[in-house]
């Protein structure tokens, strides 16, 4: 745990939360295009060796690599995805301040990717004095800068 995290609560000093949407929105470019990157790889790939015959199996391959994409980043023991360690961010369990597990860092990414389809829900931020999004509060997770 950081030394910041202090009894459940996410950070007695404000340094931790200062910037965290910025910083969010930029992270979310960079894995969007890193996802994209490794989707495509992995389509043609397939493509290739299937000689043609995943091109009618595989359109949902995007949702599927991202899904794991943000449960195996997440719950690494940098606890964050490619896109955040760039921007020096950290996903930590909210209550206790301990890594991610696999289930949550992938519930995680789920309930991000579909809340696109209600843009409505990514104000709940707004109006949480964590900067928490929904989708982190389903999940029970907390991001943050490292400090």
């Amino acid at each position: 745990m950081t030394d910041a995290y202090v009894h459940g609560q996410a950070f007695a000093n404000g340094d931790a939360l200062v910037g965290v949407r910025t910083r969010r929105l930029m992270a979310l470019c960079l894995d969007f295009v890193a996802v994209s990157v490794i989707a495509t790889l992995l389509y043609l790939l397939l493509l290739v060796f299937t000689l043609g015959l995943s091109f009618f199996f595989l359109p949902p391959l995007w949702p599927i690599v991202a899904f794991f994409y943000s449960g195996v980043s997440m719950s690494s023991s940098r606890m964050a995805t490619p896109g955040m360690r760039a921007l020096d961010l950290e996903v930590r369990m909210r209550d206790t301040g301990a890594p991610v597990p696999f289930l949550n860092a992938a519930a995680h990414g789920a309930f991000f990717y579909l809340s696109w389809f209600f843009p409505l829900v990514f104000l709940v931020t707004l109006v949480d004095n964590e900067k928490r999004f929904l989708h982190d509060i389903l999940s029970g997770v907390i991001v943050l800068r490292r400090v």
